[in-house]
């Protein structure tokens, strides 16, 4: 992750699992609002969540030698240098074929009180979750 631009790094949330990253962009984000995690089944694979009410969708995002992709998408052929282009890729698209949720607005991690997502931690650690 330290190799990929600012973008990235103010979207990216790390170990945070399913539950956290829901309510997250259930009180923070707006139809569209999105932020990358890292999955929690897959080591070295992201989560892409994206909101669009009532539901929070997940996209696992995995990387091999020829680059970053959609993981299961469809869209087997399309790779990406960087996490940066993928999801900036997907963001210009209206309709794919993969079906993805519109990206609009990316839930940038420094508008989020750290005391917020302490809260947030602790329920989840309190309530266990899902993994995706």
């Amino acid at each position: 992750m330290e190799r990929e631009g600012l973008f990235i790094q103010s979207i990216y949330y790390g170990k945070i699992g399913s539950v956290v990253t829901e309510r997250l962009l259930e009180r923070f984000g707006q139809d569209g609002s999105f932020l990358l995690r890292d999955s929690e089944t897959v080591q070295g694979a992201y989560c892409l969540c994206v909101r669009k009410a009532p539901f929070v969708y997940t996209y696992r995002l995995s990387h091999s030698t020829s680059g970053w992709s959609l993981q299961d998408s469809g869209e087997s052929l399309r790779r990406f240098e960087a996490l940066e282009s993928l999801i900036n890729h997907y963001r210009r698209v209206t309709v794919t074929r993969v079906g993805i949720v519109p990206l609009i607005a990316p839930l940038n991690k420094t508008q989020i009180p750290d005391s917020i997502c302490e809260e947030f931690l602790y329920l989840e650690m309190s309530s266990g979750s899902s993994k995706t």
